[in-house]
């Protein structure tokens, strides 16, 4: 599968994103999507992702309440909405997938994904 993730862009600190992951390629709802960022000088981390099996949802504990992942296997395409932004959101996001079935503890982890999109930049200023 390719990834390519867009909707980035520039935005005041309480201001709204939303990042969407195209997919192309089959069987879409197979995978695992996950949503990863890095910041300048930072290893990349764990934002959000969202289940193939059930739909599931799991969140960053930092984006907890201001994020929103979703996924439309109709159009192959996965969402981020990012509310609330602060200024330590700035990163570019990258979208992920997986054909593995993970277990919680390892959406987390970027080892467990196999395909992954560019990146498209967030920056919020304060």
């Amino acid at each position: 599968v390719q990834l390519q993730a867009s909707g980035g862009g520039l935005v005041q600190a309480g201001g709204s994103l939303r990042l969407s992951c195209a997919a192309s390629g089959r069987a879409f709802s197979d995978y695992t999507m996950g949503w990863f960022r890095q910041a300048p000088g930072k290893e990349r981390e764990f934002v959000a992702a969202i289940r193939s099996a059930d739909g599931n949802t799991y969140k960053a504990d930092s984006v907890k309440g201001r994020f929103t992942i979703s996924r439309d296997n109709a159009k192959n395409t996965m969402y981020l909405l990012m509310n609330s932004l602060k200024s330590e959101d700035t990163a570019v996001y990258y979208c992920a997938a997986t054909r593995s079935r993970l277990i919680v503890s390892s959406m987390a982890q970027t080892r467990h994904y196999s395909y992954w999109g560019q990146g498209t930049q967030v920056t919020v200023s304060s």
